[in-house]
């Protein structure tokens, strides 16, 4: 059998993972996290976030260690290559998403724009 690394469309950081597992903890079986990139935010498009009690048919579901992501198709478009993090330093306790695709983002890191 051969070793084959694949990477994932879109990555969870340690911390992420935990973060989404703790506040999971208190959601009813089966629920998500739903990360979505919508159009608005300062910089053009908006990174959304929302517990979901279920996954559709056609996301991408990362689930590790108690921790489930749901991404539309459509946002995935935006996100392919992210990297999800949550931070907590002395600008708060936040979800930070890392896209290679953005050309600029915001101060705060919820908005971003592409070229």
């Amino acid at each position: 059998m051969n070793d084959i690394s694949v990477a994932m469309p879109v990555d969870l950081t340690a911390s992420a993972v935990r973060h989404i597992a703790e506040i999971l903890k208190s959601e009813p079986a089966g629920a998500a996290l739903r990360i979505a990139v919508e159009g608005g935010g300062c910089s053009g498009f908006q990174y959304t976030y929302a517990i979901v009690p279920e996954t559709a048919a056609d996301d991408l579901v990362l689930a590790e260690a108690g921790a489930k992501v749901a991404i539309d198709q459509v946002s995935l478009g935006y996100l392919l290559g992210s990297k999800v993090d949550f931070v907590d330093d002395l600008m708060g306790r936040a979800f930070k998403i890392q896209n290679p695709a953005a050309t600029a983002s915001c101060g705060c890191g919820t908005s971003f724009s592409l070229d």
